[in-house]
């Protein structure tokens, strides 16, 4: 059954403004450098494993509420040029939960469609006003169940503790609470990076994430710890937002605005604002969300019934507009630093073309490796990875045939064709010339019935 994500809350604006004219003073703290495998913190930046700054520029996907949408949602999200993707997870309170294997298969898709995976427990929204809602505790319980799925994903994932969790209900208890939470994290052997969002449903308008934020960072032995604010009504103003992010960068300190929208139901965010502020700051985003949305905010869908085709004007604004996440995103160096070219709503995920050898280069031979990348019942996801030989290439054929009856749901950076069982996929304009040794993956979701075999005899063509 579907469940309508939650509607974000109204802030108190009395007390903003007496906070706002409060203007408590920021923290700097020392960061001192961590030899570790995965993200890790510098300053105000975060940093690759091999110390390459990432900024963030991406989405929020609501995977736990719309499984079977996640991998071609994921696929589509790269096309259009994102860097990161948020995801939604439930951990059994409200949702879910979401298995390790579950989450395994998502790490998976995101890695197959060069993304940066944020996991969040959604559970947690809301707690201390929203009587269901799990605590920051039960959270950790969670990933420590699932921790298997984790060890080992540094690279590609950073561990968003709880979505929102606090309310506007006791909201000062979120300190002891996140605190608590990181120390567990990290006495239980994580050794991801760590996001944890604001109280007040993530706007944090009683600033008691912005003011005890280097406490908090202090606690994380690692020192690896980002914050992530949701803006939403309560920043309206482009001075409420440059205000509140760049008392981050003159704490020293690792903020990324975590959600935000182009408009709500407790006011209208200056969506502008937000994304100029973060780019000239260096500051990652995560726009809520790809679709999906119920209970009165379904304008904030990005594509219409998760078609790629049909961008929302808040869509076309957070991906074509100024600002947004064509003309800013860079992907990760782990997967080879590229920033998409020109993608298209309906197109492939684009990175750019391998340097292409000269008209008279002599072709070559190549090969192709099949991999099933991720699965779930009744589909899959898949790769196949072209390697040119000892020669250069101008284009590449992959053949190959069924033996159980599989079928294709959605194919990117290549032209596919079937028949019967018989499988041809030709290479997109992009990626068909590679130098000699060089490589390019393509892509696939499908659908099977009974066993999903692997094809024995996968064979490549070149010209």
């Amino acid at each position: 059954m579907t469940v309508p994500i939650p509607r974000k809350r109204r802030a108190w604006w009395a007390a903003i403004a007496a906070a706002l004219c409060a203007g408590a003073a920021a923290l700097f703290v020392a960061q001192p450098a961590h030899a570790a495998t995965g993200f890790t913190v510098s300053g105000t930046q975060i940093l690759e494993g091999n110390g390459a700054p990432f900024v963030m520029r991406g989405v929020n996907h609501a995977h736990t509420w719309y499984q079977d949408r996640t991998p071609r949602a994921l696929a589509d999200i790269k096309a259009l040029g994102a860097n990161t993707v948020r995801v939604v997870l439930g951990s059994g309170k409200r949702w879910g939960p979401d298995s390790a294997a579950n989450v395994s298969a998502v790490i998976s898709q995101c890695k197959t469609n060069k993304l940066i995976c944020v996991l969040e427990v959604h559970d947690t929204t809301g707690y201390g006003e929203e009587g269901a809602a799990a605590s920051l505790a039960e959270a950790v319980d969670y990933w420590i169940s699932i921790k298997s799925a984790l060890d080992g994903q540094e690279n590609y994932v950073i561990l968003n503790i709880g979505n929102e969790p606090y309310g506007n209900t006791n909201a000062s208890g979120w300190v002891a609470d996140t605190k608590n939470a990181i120390t567990r994290l990290r006495a239980a052997g994580f050794a991801h990076q760590i996001m944890v969002d604001a109280p007040n449903w993530g706007q944090d308008w009683s600033f008691t994430m912005r003011d005890n934020a280097a406490s908090v960072f202090a606690t994380d032995p690692n020192r690896n710890t980002v914050f992530s604010v949701h803006m939403y009504g309560v920043f309206d103003t482009a001075a409420e937002i440059t205000d509140y992010l760049n008392r981050f960068k003159t704490a020293g300190l690792p903020l990324v605005v975590g959600e935000f929208g182009h408009n709500h139901s407790d006011g209208n965010p200056d969506e502008d604002a937000i994304l100029a502020t973060a780019q000239q700051l260096g500051i990652g985003y995560l726009g809520w969300s790809w679709s999906g949305n119920g209970g009165g905010v379904e304008y904030l869908d990005m594509v219409t019934g998760f078609d790629a085709a049909q961008l929302t004007s808040w869509g076309q604004r957070l991906f074509n507009g100024a600002n947004g996440i064509k003309a800013t995103s860079k992907q990760a160096t782990i997967f080879g630093g590229t920033t998409p070219s020109s993608p298209s709503s309906s197109g492939p995920p684009s990175d750019p073309p391998p340097s292409s050898p000269s008209p008279s280069a002599p072709s070559g031979a190549c090969t192709a490796t099949y991999a099933v990348t991720g699965s779930w019942p009744g589909g899959f996801q898949g790769a196949v990875t072209v390697k040119a030989g000892s020669a250069a290439i101008n284009a590449w054929t992959v053949t190959w045939t069924w033996p159980s009856g599989q079928s294709f749901t959605n194919t990117w950076s290549a032209t596919v064709t079937t028949s019967g069982s018989a499988v041809t996929a030709k290479n997109a304009a992009w990626n068909g010339k590679l130098a000699a040794g060089a490589s390019t993956t393509w892509g696939f979701t499908g659908s099977f019935s009974g066993s999903n075999t692997a094809p024995t005899a996968v064979t490549c063509a070149a010209a």
